[in-house]
């Protein structure tokens, strides 16, 4: 089947990219090719030590590799803020992947007392993106996931006190993500900026996302693997929506697999909820309001 891979990542010499959650998974495979095509990347992650373990692992592959940290928990919008200092301290950067998330975990809260997945996986990266926004120069990534499409908002109880399902909770947080892409793209363009805003999904990859799966289902990976894409092949879809020739902003990519479940990258597609323009002017100004960042946008 014909796509976008890893292949087809073109040379980045002289181009920054600092890339969310890259000391695994799909986020360490972004870092790791990114690197050896020339790029310097830096990692944002939580864990200082996991994120200098896989800076030596991709320097083990790319001798010489233009690799740097910042410390980034996105569970903690002070920390989000400090990150986003040192960001802005630093070197412009060409292109933002927001990788990092969290994937159906037991209920748990942020620093800030937000529903752990929403707040990670949408607050975080809101707040992080419209810190940092005018310091990016060509694209900023969002990641979403398939599980979109049977998301919804409920906006009187973004921090599921009336009761929490990891799932759906999920599904919720992957929707803010692809609806947040939109909206950040429209305001760009209206705003006459140059940087735009693309989007990406892995489709099924087996990932550290999994280990909050039930054990039934983490039991049954070994015999999915040959129908799901491994985490090299998951980040094929971030690695075009960041730097593919013919991507424009409000571009959503993801595997051409059958359901978009593995395969190389081509566009992929979004519910019309994810596309509704009320919806994201909805999700932009509660986040602005939850978070205190206005992107100014």
């Amino acid at each position: 089947m014909s796509g976008f891979t890893a292949e087809h990542v073109s040379a980045q010499t002289g181009r920054r990219f600092l890339v969310t959650g890259a000391n695994a998974g799909i986020g360490f495979e972004v870092a790791r090719i990114l690197a050896a095509r020339g790029a310097a990347v830096v990692l944002a992650c939580r864990d200082a030590a996991r994120a200098e373990a896989a800076m030596a692992r991709i320097s083990d592959d790319v001798p010489g590799a233009d690799l740097s940290f910042v410390r980034l928990d996105l569970a903690d919008l002070d920390q989000v803020r400090e990150a986003a200092a040192a960001v802005r301290a630093g070197p412009r950067i060409d292109v933002l992947v927001n990788n990092a998330g969290v994937m159906i975990p037991p209920r748990s809260l942020t620093a800030q007392g937000f529903e752990l997945q929403f707040g990670v996986n949408h607050l975080g990266t809101f707040a992080f993106t419209g810190l940092i926004h005018g310091h990016v120069d060509d694209r900023i990534v969002v990641t979403a996931s398939l599980a979109h499409k049977s998301g919804t908002i409920d906006f009187s109880d973004l921090d599921a006190r009336r009761g929490y399902h990891g799932w759906s909770r999920y599904q919720a947080s992957k929707l803010a993500n692809l609806s947040y892409m939109f909206e950040l793209d429209r305001r760009l363009g209206a705003a006459g900026r140059a940087t735009q805003a693309t989007g990406a999904h892995p489709g099924v990859a087996l990932t550290e996302l999994t280990r909050h799966l039930p054990w039934p289902l983490r039991s049954m990976t070994p015999l999915a693997t040959p129908f799901f894409n491994s985490a090299a092949q998951g980040a094929w879809p971030t690695l075009q929506a960041a730097t593919g020739a013919h991507v424009q902003g409000g571009d959503y990519l993801g595997p051409q697999g059958l359901g978009e479940i593995s395969g190389a990258s081509g566009p992929a597609r979004a519910t019309k909820a994810a596309r509704d323009p009320k919806l994201g002017r909805e999700l932009w100004e509660r986040s602005v309001d939850l978070t205190g960042v206005d992107p100014g946008i």
